[in-house]
């Protein structure tokens, strides 16, 4: 009899820790993006995989995500392994329809990563992960200063609004100062050195080159974890590497291609993209009597890849102003914020 209830005591322990391994493996399962190595298990061969990888697609969802042309463009692979290698990808990455309760309940577990000040997090609910942030805005408007903020903030803690990852940095502009996150970290309460080697920076020399950063990019957050990702300034290269109207439309297609990889990037590895944006000054008719108005460049290509859209101008002093333009769940609504030494802050009156 006291065998039996030993034996059902054993049991019972036994169980929540299955239920607890079980649990655990189900949460391995959940977060995080697969290896394209896995595929290997579907009957993929190694070979093919490495060609795989060294086309940028390190994992399985890029391949799952990626469309057939891309694929058939990879040197070494056949149309019959394309197909097989779409089957086997879409069996590990779902591809069809969910509930929105299912999604809602995903969005709830969204990291925002806060940028440094109260009054522009109350209109933005901070930076959103997983999608493109675009900030736009005349020069000394706080755009760089915005980025190496979030450069810090995304490396807090997730109970202290940040995202407990790494920060890669694109630079085009070669406006990136790494004594200025030093100084913000001071202000969060950070080492200075360990936030300097949690950021990845690349200098883009070119257009193709700024692409070409992305593959390497996409390796990197396959090894580590990365919360944030900045590209300062994504157009700024499009301006001088493609000249006047006849180019025009191959601009376009380069920078969509480009937005296209950066959205791929943030599905995957579930990153906030921030980029910058550089403005044109419009002269018309109306300019003559309200003053030339001022929009971003990179037209209806950029509005549309980018998820949420910032305007950022000038204020009194060190004073900035942020308005939010589009966004899928935010207000149109607008933020004062103030530039110091130790990064983005709330303004003191």
């Amino acid at each position: 009899m006291e065998q039996q209830q030993r034996q059902r005591n054993q049991r019972t322990v036994q169980e929540p820790q299955q239920q607890q391994q079980d649990d655990e493996q189900l949460d391995d399962m959940q977060h995080g993006p697969f290896p394209v190595e896995q595929l290997q298990a579907s009957g993929i061969a190694a070979l093919d995989i490495k060609k795989l990888k060294d086309a940028g697609l390190c994992t399985v969802e890029s391949v799952a995500y990626s469309p057939r042309k891309e694929l058939l463009q990879i040197k070494g692979i056949s149309e019959a392994k394309v197909d097989k290698i779409v089957e086997a990808a879409s069996k590990l990455v779902p591809l069809g329809f969910t509930s929105a309760g299912q999604l809602h309940a995903q969005r709830q577990e969204i990291i925002q990563i806060s940028s440094g000040s109260r009054e522009l997090d109350k209109i933005l609910d901070g930076i959103e992960t997983g999608s493109i942030t675009e900030i736009y805005g005349e020069f000394r408007s706080g755009k760089t200063q915005l980025c190496h903020t979030l450069c810090v903030t995304c490396q807090l803690p997730l109970d202290q609004g940040g995202g407990e990852g790494k920060a890669m940095y694109i630079d085009a502009e070669g406006t990136f100062r790494p004594q200025r996150l030093l100084q913000i970290a001071d202000r969060f309460g950070l080492n200075g050195n360990d936030v300097l080697e949690n950021v990845a920076y690349a200098r883009a020399y070119n257009t193709d080159h700024q692409s070409r950063l992305l593959l390497e990019a996409a390796s990197m957050m396959v090894e580590t974890r990365f919360a944030l990702m900045i590209v300062d300034s994504a157009t700024a290269l499009y301006r001088t590497d493609f000249s006047g109207r006849g180019e025009l439309s191959a601009r376009q297609m380069h920078l969509a291609k480009f937005l296209r990889s950066l959205q791929k990037l943030a599905d995957e590895f579930g990153v906030a993209v921030v980029i910058t944006n550089q403005v044109v000054a419009q002269v018309d008719g109306s300019a003559m009597f309200a003053g030339p108005q001022i929009k971003p460049i990179g037209g209806n290509i950029m509005a549309h890849a980018s998820t949420t859209r910032l305007a950022l101008r000038k204020g009194r002093g060190e004073e900035r102003i942020c308005k939010v333009i589009s966004s899928p769940c935010l207000a149109e609504a607008e933020a004062r914020f103030q530039i110091s030494t130790d990064g983005v802050n709330d303004v003191k009156d």
